[in-house]
This record gives structure tokens, C-alpha cells and sequence, in this order.
């Protein structure tokens, strides 16, 4: 079997037809050359050249056998490219899970992020609740995964990749729609939508947060219904049933009639998202996922891209024009947060 190496003699000396002159081109000498142009006749067993003292000429079958040769090379040298690519992590593809709260506004934003950073690779997404992530993040089926936790950390790493509040989400004909600065206490004895206990998605999430405000501020809402979905719980509220605390990126989802409202002070702890992938994955594609896009969205965590809240407390759903007011707000979360860990009797 040929060499690539022939073939690039073979081309040469095809264009030049002149032995010296393709040597030249090649910064070989020409005994070197005129043998690998011997060994590739032999390998085809065929003549490709006819040659004279005086000329260089393509025989029908160097002729016929030219154009094959350059388009070997060409996929020979498509193909060291591609793979120098993908080593790199500037080709190739991510696999990457969601659970659907992600995907109200921050999933959006990452996939434009990504798109925009890393246009030749291709971001694979699945939809899945955080424990089916997990066992594919263990069987290998998913380069890393955006979930609620808790999770196991074994073998994973994670980072958080977006604090978000709770804000209230009451009919547009509620009192508190229009109160000034609505509180959790506000909300005791009051009938509210809350999440299921015992769901499969986010809900549980949602549901062990919402209890845990609910048990700081030492009240006790009216529970008139259980969902697991934040679009279900929005239908809801819209129909009327009652109120309900939702993450602030569920602005996207608004259904008619659903005012939603920040809450004053901001009920703490906030919501997370995490991502999370395996400690051991080679996906060189991954590894530049990380070092390019993860850096830019870890940097607003604290935030609330992709929403923000009028002076007057309502939510208004569009991006955050300035990146320095997203910073100050993370600062001061994280400056909260300091403060916290250092008050009397806290572990």
C-alpha cells in the first residue's frame, strides 16, 4: 500500500512536470523523490509518468489517478485538522441534561453563550429530572448536567451557576398584587398554591425551600392545592385559587392574569441551580465548555440574570443591561451571607 508521503511526491511532480523543479517545492533532493515515485508505480502497478531526457509527461492512468490523489490528501489533512480540533475542545459535542426550571431563563442563556463561544461544537440537550441526570452522568451518557440539589458528590464536581429568589405570584385582583412591599408574613393563613412533597422534579425542591422560609418567618399559608410544575402552579394562580412563591425566572412562563412581586426583605436562602459533571471526563470539548462559558455565567450567581425588579417591586422579564449592577447585587448577597456565618450561636 502507498504512503501519503508518495502521493504528495506524485502531485508534485504532476503540477511541475519537472522532477528538479518538484524537489525544489518539496526541500528534497531529486534521487529521493524520483524513488518515491517508483515505490508508489510498484504499489499501483501502473506507470504514471512517462519520462524522457528532454520531458515530464502524465500517462492516461497518472491522469486519471491525480485527482484521487488530491482529494486523499485533502481528507488526510481535513482529517489531522478535525482531530487537532477536537483535542483542543473547539470541535466536537457536549451532552448536556436540564431540568425544566432551568430552562425559563437560564438554560436559554447558556445555549446563546455557548453558541456564540464554541460555534463548532454541538450542544446536545436532554431533559431530565436531577436523579436521572445523575445516573447518566455515572453511566457516561451525559457530559454534565444543570440540577437542583441535593446530590451525590462523588465523583462529580459542581458549581453554582445561578442564585435566584422566590417572588410571589398572586392573581392580578389579589390585595397583594398591589400591596406595598409584600412580605412572607404576609402570606399567613393566606390560601396558597404550594409544590408537592413527594415529586419526582424540582417540586420537592421547591417544596423543602418554601417550607423552610415558611418555618423562619414562623407562618403557616393556607395550602389549597400541591403541584409539581411551576407552569401548573401559574395556571393556578391565574385561575384565581390562590397565591404562590415561584423561582424569579419563571417571569417567562406568566400566565394572563398573574401578577408576580418581590418580596421585602428578600427571603433567604435563595434558589440555586448547580452544574454539575464527572471528576474523571475527557471530553476535551468539555473542558473548554468550562474554561470559556462556565467563568461568564459563574460570574453573575449571585444575580438574577436573566430578570430584574422595578423600583416599584414588580418583576419586569428583560436582560440586565449593566454588568456592574448584577456584580453589586452579588457582592452584597455574598457580604449577607459573611455576616450570617458570623452571627452569635450559628454552625
Amino acid at each position: 500500500m502507498f504512503e501519503f508521503s508518495q502521493l504528495r511526491c506524485f502531485v508534485a511532480v504532476a503540477e511541475e512536470l519537472h522532477f528538479g523543479r518538484a524537489a525544489r517545492r518539496l526541500n528534497m533532493t531529486q534521487p529521493p523523490l524520483s524513488r518515491q515515485i517508483q515505490l508508489l508505480e510498484h504499489a499501483l502497478g501502473v506507470t504514471l509518468f512517462d519520462r524522457t531526457s528532454r520531458s515530464v509527461q502524465l500517462t492516461p492512468a497518472g491522469r486519471a489517478f491525480l485527482p484521487e490523489a488530491r482529494q486523499m490528501l485533502r481528507l488526510a489533512e481535513g482529517a489531522a485538522v478535525s482531530a487537532r480540533r477536537v483535542a483542543r475542545g473547539e470541535a466536537g459535542s457536549i451532552t448536556l441534561g436540564f431540568t425544566a426550571g432551568s430552562s425559563y431563563g437560564f438554560l436559554p442563556r447558556l445555549v446563546a453563550l455557548a453558541m456564540a463561544e464554541m460555534p463548532d461544537v454541538d450542544l446536545v440537550l436532554r431533559e431530565m429530572i436531577t436523579a436521572r441526570q445523575m445516573e447518566a452522568l455515572g453511566a457516561g451518557s451525559l457530559d454534565a448536567g444543570l440540577v437542583r440539589l441535593p446530590v451525590d458528590r462523588r465523583g462529580n464536581e459542581l458549581a453554582c451557576v445561578l442564585r435566584e429568589p422566590l417572588v410571589l405570584a398572586a392573581p392580578e385582583s389579589h390585595p397583594l398584587a398591589r400591596a406595598d412591599a409584600p412580605g412572607l408574613r404576609d402570606l399567613d393563613r393566606v390560601p396558597f398554591i404550594m409544590y408537592a412533597a413527594d415529586s419526582p422534579t424540582e417540586g420537592r425542591y421547591f417544596h423543602d425551600l418554601t417550607t423552610s422560609l415558611f418555618r423562619a418567618a414562623e407562618i403557616a399559608p393556607s395550602y389549597v392545592q400541591h403541584c409539581s410544575q411551576v407552569h401548573a402552579i401559574l395556571a393556578l394562580v391565574s385561575a384565581g385559587m390562590g397565591v404562590a412563591l415561584v423561582p424569579e425566572s419563571s417571569g417567562n412562563l406568566l400566565a394572563r392574569g398573574v401578577v408576580l412581586r418581590e418580596l421585602r426583605p428578600v427571603p433567604r436562602p435563595l434558589g440555586e441551580l448547580q452544574m454539575v459533571w464527572r471528576r474523571g471526563n475527557d471530553n476535551p470539548a468539555l473542558r473548554m465548555f468550562r474554561d470559556l462559558v462556565l467563568p461568564k455565567l459563574i460570574a453573575v450567581r449571585s444575580g438574577r440574570p436573566p430578570f430584574g425588579l422595578r423600583r416599584d417591586g414588580f418583576v419586569r422579564h428583560e436582560l440586565p443591561r449593566l454588568q456592574a449592577a448584577v456584580d453589586q447585587e452579588r457582592d452584597a448577597a455574598e457580604d449577607h451571607e459573611a455576616a450570617q456565618d458570623h452571627e452569635p450561636g450559628h454552625i
